[in-house]
């Protein structure tokens, strides 16, 4: 099992690491705990459970990232929408059935190690650490920066501090909000092969320079480009991506039936929502020697048309 931090209450992680007028924390009925941030005219908000990114909002724009309004925002359980962190196997463990989709990082609590206010951004920098569980039982040390400001940065370090080698995948699920997914092209994935999840996982490769959406879509990309971007016709905006040690790219949108049959989604805010997903994921899993460190970053801006 995960070494799972004793969750503080709001009262007191505010009062350890508190900002007037730029970090608070609130508790929900359910017992869960989010920091709430505010940097000039760009707010944000991260539940401690998953590490889990709900909110970000750049000046002068619409937000950036969905979340829906269905989310059981329980303990336990995940949350649907923001940005949720993959680890250490992504979709269903292949050996094990009955192992949580997605692994566990994305439903445990993490522990606020420091905030760090700058001029322009708040770095949180989360931690988690255990031994696994019955399903990936490895020792493993997590750490996860999140800089909120007019650009939004992610980073994750892995670390292994076993005597072995030990393999792992992992993905920032970037879920992003979009004036409709009809009117959503995504560039950069031109000439790439993916596997087609909605297809028995059959191996294929995209010919058209650009991505648009027009049923249910879950791809895996590999061996994808540093850069790519959602573009929005009606928004008028782009959503531009710069990945780091990152090889994979996952684009899902669940479409119509798929999405009534979501609870904590429901039928029409499928709509609202594409995920292009920053990873390292099937042909891409990591192998990380003993002792070794592993860093996956994205930056994430808004833009407009040009």
């Amino acid at each position: 099992m995960t070494d799972e931090p004793a969750q503080l209450s709001a009262a007191a992680l505010t009062r350890e690491f508190g900002i007037a007028g730029t970090l608070d924390f609130a508790q929900n009925p359910s017992g869960l705990v989010n920091a709430m941030v505010r940097v000039g005219a760009v707010t944000g908000e991260l539940y401690l459970q998953g590490a889990h990114v709900t909110a970000w909002a750049p000046p002068q724009n619409q937000p950036a990232i969905f979340t829906s309004p269905h989310s059981a925002f329980t303990p336990g359980r995940p949350i649907r929408g923001g940005i949720p962190l993959i680890f250490p196997w992504f979709g269903p463990q292949g050996s094990f059935p009955e192992a949580p989709q997605h692994g566990f990082a994305r439903a445990t609590p993490w522990r606020i190690e420091s905030v760090e206010q700058l001029s322009d951004r708040l770095i949180l920098k989360l931690g988690l650490a255990g031994e696994g569980d019955a399903f990936w039982p490895h020792p493993f040390r997590l750490t996860y920066e999140v800089s909120f400001g007019a650009t939004l940065g992610l980073r994750l370090s892995v670390l292994n501090p076993s005597r072995r080698s030990i393999g792992f995948e992992a993905a920032l699920h970037s879920y992003f909000a979009v004036s409709d997914v009809a009117n959503v092209a995504v560039a950069g994935l031109g000439g790439r092969r993916f596997i087609d999840k909605t297809d028995s996982m059959r191996r294929k490769r995209q010919r058209a320079a650009t991505l648009r959406l027009r049923g249910e879509t879950d791809r895996i990309y590999l061996d994808t480009p540093q850069f790519l971007e959602i573009a929005d016709s009606l928004w008028r905006r782009r959503i531009v991506i710069d990945k780091r040690r990152a090889a994979s790219t996952i684009v899902w949108n669940p479409w119509a039936e798929k999405a009534a049959s979501l609870g904590d989604l429901g039928a029409d805010l499928w709509r609202r929502m594409v995920c292009v997903e920053t990873g390292n994921v099937a042909d891409e899993a990591v192998t990380l020697a003993a002792g070794a460190e592993h860093v996956m970053a994205v930056e994430i801006a808004v833009a407009g048309m040009p």
